[in-house]
């Protein structure tokens, strides 16, 4: 790869075990399932012939093992960047859609008073600043090679949103960023030429497998 050209992967954890199906955001003890683990290793067999010479995650259980074994894979050590970490959520640990509890609740209408923002969590464009921090400085760490960073889907897709010039504010059934797949983006220098997507592990999602849904989550 020229040495003005550089690649960074933002990867999507893989599943969660959330068996009660709670919106688990920022909390500790979130671990990849039997099936998240598989998808870990197939994204690390599927991107083990590139150049991939910097991994870090965010701190969270299941980004941190999502990259253990591609990490494993090229025989670097998993980096912990604190602003690749999901988005903050009032609705952490509470299960959340229409007809639970956590809406028929007065109290919780008064966060979703505003979806541009949004009024719930963290605003979209301080996820996009520090998710470009982020991006940049391990561009920097891989210059002329490839980086492989771990988030959580909000975070990758507002992120991606912002480059390709849409509006951050969203329907999040609509996000393309299912669980183990990758977002990558070309760096020309420090500038962004192009962004790819793919879904190494789509053969092992769970509607795959089992016909069952998921929740989209973190």
């Amino acid at each position: 790869m020229s040495e003005s050209r550089t690649v960074v992967h933002l990867l999507r954890h893989g599943e969660v075990d959330n068996p009660r199906k709670v919106l688990y955001g920022r909390l500790p003890g979130y671990h990849l399932s039997e099936l998240g683990r598989e998808m870990a290793g197939r994204v690390a067999e599927v991107v083990a012939p590139r150049d991939i010479v910097h991994v870090t995650a965010s701190p969270l259980e299941r980004a941190q093992e999502t990259a253990r074994p591609i990490a494993d894979k090229f025989g670097l050590t998993v980096g912990r960047d604190e602003r690749l970490i999901e988005a903050a959520n009032v609705f952490e640990g509470m299960t959340f859609g229409v007809g639970d509890g956590s809406l028929r609740r007065p109290g919780s209408w008064k966060h979703l008073r505003n979806p541009l923002r949004p009024s719930w969590g963290e605003p979209y464009r301080a996820i996009v600043v520090r998710m470009l921090a982020a991006m940049a400085d391990a561009r920097t760490a891989a210059e002329g090679h490839e980086a492989l960073l771990v988030s959580h889907q909000l975070p990758i897709w507002t992120v991606r949103s912002y480059v390709e010039g849409r509006r951050l504010w969203h329907d999040p059934r609509r996000r393309q960023c299912t669980l183990a797949s990758l977002t990558t983006f070309t760096y020309d220098g420090d500038r962004i030429v192009s962004v790819d997507y793919s879904e190494p592990a789509a053969d092992l999602l769970p509607t795959a497998v089992t016909g069952r849904k998921f929740v989209a989550g973190a």
